[in-house]
């Protein structure tokens, strides 16, 4: 065995754009002098790693919400992207397409459409900072 390699891994195949170590060390300390051109062509954003997760998108005033990790009320979702079962992991995105959460559904897909209150799903994992969209909830 000359060469072990990971051909994929999520939805990253080796035939995207690969780069060493080396170029993202060098890309670092161009960024630490001020010039980050190079590292935002070598770092791709967390939503490129949720291509194969369900998705919710839900409004901006229940953004701040979940962030400080709130359950997702079903008021607050907007759309659902793909249908899921219960209890699958899902994707909670602003409308804009930003990553928000990782939750998981505590009702199916179509469950969320026909209903008008309840828990759509249980924040696992926040990715969003607190505070990057207004509050909006009282406590």
């Amino acid at each position: 065995m000359q060469e072990l390699r990971r051909t994929r891994s999520g939805p990253f195949t080796d035939s995207n754009e690969l780069h060493t170590l080396h170029e993202l060390v060098d890309a670092h300390a161009r960024f630490l002098e001020g010039d980050e051109s190079m590292i935002r062509k070598l770092v791709r954003p967390v939503e490129d790693a949720l291509e194969y997760i369900p998705k919710i998108h839900i409004r901006d005033s229940a953004v701040d919400a979940v962030c400080h990790g709130a359950s997702l009320a079903v008021p607050g979702v907007v759309s659902v992207e793909a249908p899921f079962p219960k209890d699958s992991t899902v994707a909670i995105m602003t409308l804009k397409g930003e990553a928000v959460a990782l939750a998981k559904s505590a009702i199916s897909s179509e469950s969320i459409i026909q209903q008008e209150k309840g828990i759509a799903a249980k924040v696992m994992r926040v990715l969003m900072a607190r505070g990057t969209y207004p509050r909006m909830w009282r406590d």
